[in-house]
Protein backbone atom coordinates (compact mmCIF):
# COMPACT_ATOMS: atom_id res chain seq x y z
CA UNK A 1 0.00 0.00 0.00
CA UNK A 2 3.38 2.41 0.48
CA UNK A 3 4.18 1.69 -2.18
CA UNK A 4 0.88 2.17 -4.74
CA UNK A 5 0.84 5.20 -2.93
CA UNK A 6 4.48 7.01 -3.23
CA UNK A 7 4.54 6.15 -7.12
CA UNK A 8 1.90 9.09 -8.27
CA UNK A 9 4.27 11.87 -6.10
CA UNK A 10 7.88 10.08 -8.02
CA UNK A 11 5.91 10.47 -11.26
CA UNK A 12 4.91 14.23 -10.15
CA UNK A 13 8.27 15.58 -9.05
CA UNK A 14 10.30 13.82 -12.47
CA UNK A 15 7.54 15.25 -14.70
CA UNK A 16 8.13 18.99 -12.98
CA UNK A 17 11.60 19.00 -13.15
CA UNK A 18 12.20 18.36 -16.94
CA UNK A 19 9.54 21.56 -17.18
CA UNK A 20 11.87 23.63 -15.45
CA UNK A 21 14.80 22.94 -17.47
CA UNK A 22 14.02 25.07 -20.10
CA UNK A 23 12.59 28.19 -18.06
CA UNK A 24 15.52 28.40 -16.05
CA UNK A 25 17.83 28.28 -19.23
CA UNK A 26 16.28 30.96 -21.24
CA UNK A 27 16.70 33.38 -17.98
CA UNK A 28 20.57 32.68 -18.41
CA UNK A 29 20.77 33.66 -21.61
CA UNK A 30 18.74 36.39 -21.10
CA UNK A 31 20.92 37.63 -18.03
CA UNK A 32 23.70 37.05 -19.47
CA UNK A 33 22.70 38.70 -22.72
CA UNK A 34 21.99 41.90 -21.29
CA UNK A 35 24.84 42.12 -18.40
CA UNK A 36 27.32 41.97 -21.05
CA UNK A 37 25.20 44.87 -23.16
CA UNK A 38 25.19 46.69 -19.90
CA UNK A 39 28.68 45.91 -19.76
CA UNK A 40 29.77 47.14 -23.14
CA UNK A 41 27.83 49.93 -22.60
CA UNK A 42 29.00 51.52 -19.56
CA UNK A 43 32.59 51.03 -20.73
CA UNK A 44 32.01 53.43 -24.43
CA UNK A 45 29.72 56.53 -22.60
CA UNK A 46 29.31 58.65 -18.94
CA UNK A 47 26.73 60.45 -19.70
CA UNK A 48 26.36 61.90 -16.06
CA UNK A 49 29.58 62.91 -15.79
CA UNK A 50 29.44 64.48 -19.46
CA UNK A 51 26.47 66.61 -18.30
CA UNK A 52 27.54 67.71 -15.15
CA UNK A 53 31.56 68.33 -15.76
CA UNK A 54 31.38 69.18 -19.88
CA UNK A 55 29.85 72.14 -21.37
CA UNK A 56 30.48 73.07 -24.76
CA UNK A 57 29.60 76.29 -26.65
CA UNK A 58 26.20 77.63 -27.42
CA UNK A 59 24.49 79.79 -29.97
CA UNK A 60 21.78 82.10 -28.48
CA UNK A 61 19.66 84.17 -31.03
CA UNK A 62 18.85 87.86 -30.47
CA UNK A 63 15.19 86.74 -29.60
CA UNK A 64 16.03 84.03 -27.45
CA UNK A 65 18.72 85.70 -25.09
CA UNK A 66 15.87 89.04 -24.57
CA UNK A 67 13.43 86.01 -23.95
CA UNK A 68 15.58 84.57 -21.11
CA UNK A 69 17.32 87.89 -20.28
CA UNK A 70 20.45 87.68 -20.81
CA UNK A 71 23.10 90.73 -20.91
CA UNK A 72 26.76 91.72 -21.43
CA UNK A 73 28.87 93.12 -20.28
CA UNK A 74 32.88 93.59 -20.97
CA UNK A 75 35.99 92.85 -18.88
CA UNK A 76 37.64 95.97 -17.70
CA UNK A 77 41.10 96.93 -16.21
CA UNK A 78 39.88 98.86 -12.87
CA UNK A 79 40.68 99.59 -9.21
CA UNK A 80 38.61 97.83 -7.64
CA UNK A 81 37.49 99.08 -3.97
CA UNK A 82 35.78 97.03 -1.75
CA UNK A 83 33.57 97.39 1.04
CA UNK A 84 32.87 95.22 4.07
CA UNK A 85 29.86 94.55 5.59
CA UNK A 86 29.77 93.47 9.65
CA UNK A 87 27.27 93.13 12.53
CA UNK A 88 28.11 95.72 14.94
CA UNK A 89 26.96 96.95 18.46
CA UNK A 90 26.93 100.44 20.03
CA UNK A 91 28.93 100.58 22.97
CA UNK A 92 30.42 102.81 25.88
CA UNK A 93 33.47 104.22 25.91
CA UNK A 94 35.76 102.58 28.33
CA UNK A 95 37.77 105.75 28.61
CA UNK A 96 34.80 107.73 29.61
CA UNK A 97 33.56 105.20 32.49
CA UNK A 98 34.21 106.34 36.13
CA UNK A 99 33.40 105.41 39.71
CA UNK A 100 32.56 107.23 42.43
CA UNK A 101 33.57 105.84 46.35
CA UNK A 102 34.30 107.29 49.72
CA UNK A 103 37.66 107.85 50.71
CA UNK A 104 36.40 107.36 54.69
CA UNK A 105 34.14 105.58 56.22
CA UNK A 106 30.91 106.84 57.59
CA UNK A 107 26.64 106.97 57.28
CA UNK A 108 24.88 107.70 54.58
CA UNK A 109 22.25 110.54 56.20
CA UNK A 110 20.59 111.93 52.76
CA UNK A 111 21.09 110.50 49.31
CA UNK A 112 21.21 113.13 46.67
CA UNK A 113 21.06 110.84 43.14
CA UNK A 114 19.22 107.77 44.19
CA UNK A 115 18.21 106.17 41.16
CA UNK A 116 19.51 104.45 38.54
CA UNK A 117 19.96 106.51 34.99
CA UNK A 118 19.81 109.89 36.28
CA UNK A 119 22.07 112.27 35.09
CA UNK A 120 24.62 114.20 36.94
CA UNK A 121 27.25 117.02 36.18
CA UNK A 122 30.25 117.82 37.59
CA UNK A 123 29.94 119.05 41.20
CA UNK A 124 26.48 117.86 42.08
CA UNK A 125 25.99 116.99 45.58
CA UNK A 126 25.69 112.77 45.40
CA UNK A 127 25.03 112.32 49.06
CA UNK A 128 25.66 113.72 52.98
CA UNK A 129 28.04 111.34 55.22
CA UNK A 130 28.29 112.03 59.05
CA UNK A 131 31.86 110.88 59.44
CA UNK A 132 33.63 110.95 62.70
CA UNK A 133 36.79 111.55 60.94
CA UNK A 134 35.68 113.94 59.21
CA UNK A 135 34.34 115.61 62.22
CA UNK A 136 37.65 115.36 64.02
CA UNK A 137 39.32 116.98 60.62
CA UNK A 138 36.76 120.09 60.86
CA UNK A 139 37.37 120.29 64.55
CA UNK A 140 41.33 120.76 63.59
CA UNK A 141 40.42 122.88 60.55
CA UNK A 142 38.76 125.36 63.32
CA UNK A 143 42.01 125.30 65.68
CA UNK A 144 44.06 126.09 62.88
CA UNK A 145 42.35 129.25 61.85
CA UNK A 146 41.99 130.43 65.48
CA UNK A 147 45.71 129.79 66.29
CA UNK A 148 46.53 131.87 62.89
CA UNK A 149 44.29 134.29 64.05
CA UNK A 150 46.54 134.74 67.55
CA UNK A 151 49.86 134.65 66.06
CA UNK A 152 48.62 137.55 63.46
CA UNK A 153 51.05 140.03 65.71
CA UNK A 154 53.43 137.33 66.91
CA UNK A 155 57.05 136.86 64.95
CA UNK A 156 57.50 135.70 61.47
CA UNK A 157 57.88 132.14 62.68
CA UNK A 158 54.94 131.72 64.72
CA UNK A 159 52.84 133.01 61.77
CA UNK A 160 54.94 130.67 59.65
CA UNK A 161 54.14 127.45 61.92
CA UNK A 162 50.11 128.60 61.98
CA UNK A 163 50.29 129.17 58.41
CA UNK A 164 51.55 125.70 57.93
CA UNK A 165 49.32 123.84 60.60
CA UNK A 166 46.11 125.50 58.85
CA UNK A 167 47.46 124.14 55.41
CA UNK A 168 47.88 120.75 56.45
CA UNK A 169 44.21 120.59 57.87
CA UNK A 170 42.94 121.82 54.87
CA UNK A 171 44.89 119.29 52.86
CA UNK A 172 43.37 116.40 54.69
CA UNK A 173 39.78 117.64 54.06
CA UNK A 174 40.64 118.30 50.03
CA UNK A 175 42.14 114.74 50.13
CA UNK A 176 39.06 113.38 51.57
CA UNK A 177 37.34 114.56 48.71
CA UNK A 178 35.65 117.74 50.37
CA UNK A 179 35.48 120.32 48.08
CA UNK A 180 37.19 124.13 48.34
CA UNK A 181 33.92 125.44 48.74
CA UNK A 182 32.42 123.59 51.84
CA UNK A 183 35.98 124.05 53.41
CA UNK A 184 35.62 127.69 52.90
CA UNK A 185 32.29 127.72 54.40
CA UNK A 186 33.44 125.72 57.60
CA UNK A 187 35.92 128.45 58.80
CA UNK A 188 33.57 130.94 57.83
CA UNK A 189 30.82 129.79 59.89
CA UNK A 190 33.62 128.84 62.94
CA UNK A 191 31.85 125.33 63.42
CA UNK A 192 32.16 121.99 62.09
CA UNK A 193 29.11 120.51 59.98
CA UNK A 194 27.65 117.56 61.35
CA UNK A 195 27.51 115.73 57.43
CA UNK A 196 30.10 115.95 54.75
CA UNK A 197 28.69 116.44 51.09
CA UNK A 198 30.18 114.04 48.70
CA UNK A 199 30.27 115.89 45.49
CA UNK A 200 30.51 114.26 41.95
CA UNK A 201 33.79 114.58 40.60
CA UNK A 202 32.85 113.66 36.48
CA UNK A 203 29.54 114.39 34.76
CA UNK A 204 27.33 111.66 33.01
CA UNK A 205 24.54 108.91 33.92
CA UNK A 206 24.72 106.87 36.63
CA UNK A 207 24.54 103.06 35.22
CA UNK A 208 25.24 101.69 38.54
CA UNK A 209 23.87 102.16 41.83
CA UNK A 210 25.21 100.39 45.33
CA UNK A 211 24.32 102.23 48.13
CA UNK A 212 21.41 103.23 49.97
CA UNK A 213 20.12 105.93 53.03
CA UNK A 214 21.00 104.99 56.32
CA UNK A 215 23.97 102.53 55.09
CA UNK A 216 27.10 102.49 55.91
CA UNK A 217 30.04 102.64 53.85
CA UNK A 218 33.71 101.93 54.02
CA UNK A 219 36.52 103.45 51.91
CA UNK A 220 36.67 102.01 48.85
CA UNK A 221 33.38 101.17 48.41
CA UNK A 222 31.76 101.82 44.85
CA UNK A 223 28.86 103.53 45.83
CA UNK A 224 28.00 104.88 41.45
CA UNK A 225 29.35 104.04 38.36
CA UNK A 226 28.68 106.90 36.04
CA UNK A 227 29.94 106.51 32.11
CA UNK A 228 30.09 109.73 29.95
CA UNK A 229 27.73 109.20 26.77
CA UNK A 230 29.03 112.33 24.90
CA UNK A 231 31.03 109.76 22.88
CA UNK A 232 30.64 106.53 22.44
CA UNK A 233 31.86 103.26 20.44
CA UNK A 234 31.00 101.44 17.58
CA UNK A 235 32.25 97.81 17.18
CA UNK A 236 32.16 95.36 14.84
CA UNK A 237 32.92 91.84 13.76
CA UNK A 238 34.99 91.06 11.08
CA UNK A 239 35.63 87.98 9.36
CA UNK A 240 39.48 86.54 9.24
CA UNK A 241 39.33 86.06 5.60
CA UNK A 242 38.23 90.00 5.53
CA UNK A 243 41.15 91.21 7.84
CA UNK A 244 43.35 91.79 4.97
CA UNK A 245 40.85 94.64 3.97
CA UNK A 246 40.78 96.23 7.62
CA UNK A 247 43.22 99.22 8.54
CA UNK A 248 43.23 101.93 11.15
CA UNK A 249 41.81 105.24 9.93
CA UNK A 250 39.92 103.56 7.59
CA UNK A 251 36.24 105.25 6.62
CA UNK A 252 33.80 103.53 8.06
CA UNK A 253 29.68 104.08 8.32
CA UNK A 254 26.65 102.62 9.61
CA UNK A 255 23.11 101.73 9.53
CA UNK A 256 20.70 101.55 12.78
CA UNK A 257 17.83 99.61 12.85
CA UNK A 258 16.76 101.77 16.04
CA UNK A 259 17.57 104.91 14.04
CA UNK A 260 17.83 104.17 10.33
CA UNK A 261 17.32 108.25 9.31
CA UNK A 262 20.38 109.04 11.37
CA UNK A 263 23.55 108.98 9.76
CA UNK A 264 26.27 107.55 11.32
CA UNK A 265 30.08 107.51 9.65
CA UNK A 266 34.10 107.68 11.45
CA UNK A 267 36.92 106.15 10.88
CA UNK A 268 38.42 103.14 12.27
CA UNK A 269 40.19 103.66 15.66
CA UNK A 270 41.61 100.41 16.82
CA UNK A 271 41.83 97.03 15.31
CA UNK A 272 42.01 94.59 18.56
CA UNK A 273 45.03 92.21 18.14
CA UNK A 274 42.70 88.92 19.05
CA UNK A 275 40.45 86.85 17.27
CA UNK A 276 37.17 84.74 18.38
CA UNK A 277 38.14 81.22 18.14
CA UNK A 278 34.39 80.75 17.91
CA UNK A 279 33.43 82.80 15.28
CA UNK A 280 36.53 83.38 13.58
CA UNK A 281 35.83 87.24 13.40
CA UNK A 282 38.33 90.33 14.68
CA UNK A 283 37.06 93.08 16.53
CA UNK A 284 36.98 96.56 14.87
CA UNK A 285 36.37 100.02 16.63
CA UNK A 286 34.97 103.32 15.94
CA UNK A 287 34.88 106.30 17.75
CA UNK A 288 31.73 108.40 17.67
CA UNK A 289 30.37 111.83 18.99
CA UNK A 290 27.05 111.02 20.13
CA UNK A 291 25.44 114.71 20.62
CA UNK A 292 21.92 114.03 22.19
CA UNK A 293 23.04 110.82 23.36
CA UNK A 294 20.53 109.76 20.36
CA UNK A 295 23.01 106.65 20.38
CA UNK A 296 22.37 103.92 23.26
CA UNK A 297 24.92 101.16 24.40
CA UNK A 298 23.30 98.19 22.98
CA UNK A 299 21.67 99.60 20.13
CA UNK A 300 22.27 96.77 17.10
CA UNK A 301 24.05 98.77 12.86
CA UNK A 302 24.94 97.17 10.07
CA UNK A 303 29.16 98.30 9.98
CA UNK A 304 30.20 99.47 6.33
CA UNK A 305 33.71 99.24 6.15
CA UNK A 306 34.78 101.15 2.38
CA UNK A 307 38.47 101.50 0.78
CA UNK A 308 39.79 100.94 -2.47
CA UNK A 309 43.52 99.92 -4.10
CA UNK A 310 46.09 101.39 -5.75
CA UNK A 311 46.24 98.02 -8.19
CA UNK A 312 44.65 97.70 -11.03
CA UNK A 313 42.51 94.30 -11.20
CA UNK A 314 40.38 92.22 -14.36
CA UNK A 315 36.77 92.88 -13.09
CA UNK A 316 33.34 91.70 -14.42
CA UNK A 317 29.45 92.21 -13.03
CA UNK A 318 29.49 89.06 -9.76
CA UNK A 319 26.34 87.93 -11.68
CA UNK A 320 28.56 86.92 -14.67
CA UNK A 321 30.18 84.60 -12.89
CA UNK A 322 28.68 80.49 -12.42
CA UNK A 323 30.09 78.99 -9.59
CA UNK A 324 29.72 74.67 -9.43
CA UNK A 325 31.37 74.18 -6.16
CA UNK A 326 34.49 72.66 -8.13
CA UNK A 327 34.89 75.37 -10.54
CA UNK A 328 33.80 79.08 -11.75
CA UNK A 329 32.59 79.39 -14.93
CA UNK A 330 31.93 82.38 -17.39
CA UNK A 331 30.02 82.46 -20.56
CA UNK A 332 32.69 84.68 -23.34
CA UNK A 333 31.24 85.88 -26.71
CA UNK A 334 32.82 85.18 -29.60
CA UNK A 335 32.81 87.12 -32.80
CA UNK A 336 30.69 84.73 -34.25
CA UNK A 337 28.39 84.90 -31.66
CA UNK A 338 28.71 81.83 -29.99
CA UNK A 339 28.77 81.93 -26.26
CA UNK A 340 32.20 79.69 -24.94
CA UNK A 341 32.30 78.56 -21.73
CA UNK A 342 35.81 79.90 -19.66
CA UNK A 343 37.01 78.02 -16.23
CA UNK A 344 38.28 81.61 -14.59
CA UNK A 345 40.40 81.84 -10.97
CA UNK A 346 38.33 84.41 -8.73
CA UNK A 347 40.22 87.26 -6.34
CA UNK A 348 38.55 90.15 -4.52
CA UNK A 349 35.36 90.89 -5.01
CA UNK A 350 32.74 94.24 -4.23
CA UNK A 351 28.76 94.21 -3.83
CA UNK A 352 28.21 93.81 -7.89
CA UNK A 353 31.86 93.14 -9.59
CA UNK A 354 34.61 90.79 -8.99
CA UNK A 355 38.07 90.64 -10.11
CA UNK A 356 39.08 87.66 -12.35
CA UNK A 357 42.56 86.11 -12.12
CA UNK A 358 42.86 84.24 -14.84
CA UNK A 359 40.74 83.19 -17.44
CA UNK A 360 39.78 86.10 -19.65
CA UNK A 361 41.06 89.10 -21.08
CA UNK A 362 40.55 93.06 -20.82
CA UNK A 363 38.18 93.75 -23.66
CA UNK A 364 36.23 90.34 -23.86
CA UNK A 365 32.42 90.39 -23.76
CA UNK A 366 30.89 88.14 -21.58
CA UNK A 367 26.94 86.73 -20.91
CA UNK A 368 26.48 89.19 -17.53
CA UNK A 369 22.80 87.88 -16.72
CA UNK A 370 20.87 84.62 -16.81
CA UNK A 371 24.22 82.77 -16.47
CA UNK A 372 22.74 79.63 -15.32
CA UNK A 373 20.38 79.58 -18.04
CA UNK A 374 22.99 79.90 -20.87
CA UNK A 375 24.77 77.09 -19.26
CA UNK A 376 21.73 74.33 -18.78
CA UNK A 377 21.13 75.33 -22.40
CA UNK A 378 25.11 74.40 -22.86
CA UNK A 379 24.56 71.45 -20.72
CA UNK A 380 21.68 70.43 -22.66
CA UNK A 381 23.66 70.29 -26.04
CA UNK A 382 26.93 68.01 -24.62
CA UNK A 383 24.24 65.64 -23.55
CA UNK A 384 22.29 65.19 -26.35
CA UNK A 385 25.74 64.75 -28.60
CA UNK A 386 26.99 62.22 -26.00
CA UNK A 387 23.71 60.05 -26.26
CA UNK A 388 24.27 59.98 -30.17
CA UNK A 389 26.45 56.73 -29.49
CA UNK A 390 24.22 55.18 -27.46
CA UNK A 391 22.54 51.64 -28.51
CA UNK A 392 18.85 52.86 -29.71
CA UNK A 393 19.99 56.74 -29.64
CA UNK A 394 21.35 57.23 -33.10
CA UNK A 395 20.27 60.35 -34.16
CA UNK A 396 21.85 61.05 -37.83
CA UNK A 397 19.47 62.14 -40.03
CA UNK A 398 17.25 60.02 -42.25
CA UNK A 399 18.40 58.80 -45.80
CA UNK A 400 16.68 59.77 -48.55
CA UNK A 401 14.52 57.25 -50.76
CA UNK A 402 15.65 56.67 -54.37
Amino acid sequence: MTREGTTPWRRYLRFASMAALPVLATAIAVFATRTDSTARAGQGHDHSRTAAQESRPVMLAGDAAQRIGVTYAVVVEEALSREIRAVGQISVDETRVKLISPKVDGWVERLYVNATGQEIAVGQPMMAVYSPMVSAAQEELLLAKQLQLRMSGSDSAARLHAASLLAAARGRLSAWDVSDSDIARVEGAARAERTLTLRSPVAGFVVEKNVVQGQRIMAGDVLYRVVDLSRVWLEGEVYEQDMAAVRVGQRASAELQALPELPVSGRVAYVYPTINTETRTVRVRIELPNPGHRLKPGMVATLHLTGSTNARALTIPRAAVLSTGERHLVFVKRRDGMLEPHAVQIGRATDDRIEILRGVARGDTVVASATFLVDAESSLGTALGGMGNMPGMDIAPPKKRD
